[in-house]
């Protein structure tokens, strides 16, 4: 399994941004798919973003398109989220995750497709 530390959440209004940062251990970093989701209180862990490793895409829950970017960086071995427009729903603990196992095809918006998760970070988001 791969250590992961997420960071960069906290209070903000709506209409603002933040940068979530997830810090994964591991040497071959560059191999995982990586994926955030969010859970808001009383509600189930839901599917935000991923990136894959294989063909390096990228895809979005409907909820956060064309608001949140997720990126990464190997060299740092850190998976990003911007959350730009940030709205009172997206008022969340949000968990970075992994895929460590090499997979080529996986369905990334399924929480159990993942081997790693992060602490999770507080996002609050004031009207």
């Amino acid at each position: 399994q791969v250590q992961l530390v997420e960071s960069g959440g906290g209070l903000v209004q709506a209409g603002a941004s933040l940068r979530l940062s997830c810090a994964a251990s591991g040497r071959t970093f560059s191999s995982y798919t990586m994926g955030w989701f969010r859970q808001a209180p009383g509600k189930e862990r839901e599917f935000v973003a991923a990136n894959t490793w294989s063909r390096g895409s990228t895809h979005y829950a409907e909820s956060v398109k064309g608001r949140f970017t997720i990126s990464r960086d190997n060299a740092k071995n850190t998976v990003y989220l911007q959350m730009n427009s940030l709205k009172p729903e997206d008022t969340a603990i949000y968990y970075c995750a992994a895929d460590s196992t090499l997979r080529w095809t996986l369905d990334v918006t399924g929480a159990h497709e993942y081997d790693s998760w992060g602490q999770g970070t507080q996002v609050t988001v004031s009207s």
